[in-house]
């Protein structure tokens, strides 16, 4: 039986090239995001050109039922959750100084990114229990994605900040309570990556990794953050728990 994997953001820039990743590397994939099902198809064409093993379930993981829904689909269908990738998340709509932050703003940031992402990893584990209880051989992953902006300070966004910072301490605590069974929690922490997130800061960036902002003197591709997925699928970084990954082209690095 196949593995099973879903994606939740996937249908563009870093949760669309992770998805895309894990369908060519033989799962079956749930892509996921807010699209109406009505305009997925462009999605799931370029997908089911490389592999039919794939789905497209619609899920706002700021939703309680949404979620609750996503991850009984799966399990109807599949019977199994092998890999779950929380990537699903958005930027303020509007960059104000935090002395300026609205309430409104920080609800919605924190609600999909860092509770959409809490509560999406209790779903995926309870899941993943049931799997590991009746598929022999099982050991699911779950990877949370979340950005530099964890300890990068950018008063202008601060919701985005605090939202991805509280995602690195939900992939401690899951990684712990997991840590005696088979399943594995990870966090994957994207740098500078060319996103539509970034296209209006482009020229800005190439101007700051050219003066050496980052070691490697490049813009991310979501392809950098979709194979760190792979080789936390691999199984061969098993014997750690809470790991972080950072895809930054060494930005984390303190050089003087």
């Amino acid at each position: 039986m196949k593995k099973v994997a879903l994606v939740t953001g996937s249908t563009r820039g870093i949760g669309r090239a992770i998805a895309i990743s894990l369908l060519k590397s033989g799962y079956f994939v749930f892509f996921s995001a807010r699209t109406p099902e009505a305009e997925k198809d462009d999605v799931l064409r370029e997908a089911r050109e490389i592999s039919p093993d794939c789905d497209y379930i619609k899920c706002d993981v700021s939703s309680a039922s949404d979620r609750e829904e996503t991850i009984s689909r799966i399990m109807e269908s599949r019977n199994r959750l092998d890999v779950l990738v929380n990537n699903a998340g958005v930027a303020p709509l509007v960059r104000q100084d935090i002395l300026e932050t609205t309430a409104e703003s920080f609800d919605r940031v924190l609600g999909i990114n860092l509770k959409g992402a809490f509560f999406m990893c209790q779903e995926g584990a309870r899941a993943m229990l049931k799997s590991v209880a009746e598929h022999e051989g099982v050991a699911p992953k779950i990877i949370n994605i979340s950005s530099i902006s964890a300890y990068v300070s950018s008063p202008n966004r601060p919701e985005y900040c605090i939202s991805k910072a509280g995602v690195s301490m939900v992939t401690a605590l899951f990684a712990d309570r997991l840590s005696e069974t088979p399943i594995r929690v990870f966090e994957i922490r994207p740098g500078i990556i060319e996103t539509d997130m970034t296209s209006v800061v482009k020229e800005k960036y190439d101007r700051l990794i050219a003066e050496g902002l980052t070691p490697i003197k490049r813009f991310g591709q979501p392809q950098d953050v979709a194979d760190m997925v792979l080789a936390v699928c691999s199984g061969l970084l098993d014997f750690t728990v809470g790991q972080v990954l950072n895809a930054d082209g060494g930005f984390h690095l303190r050089k003087l």
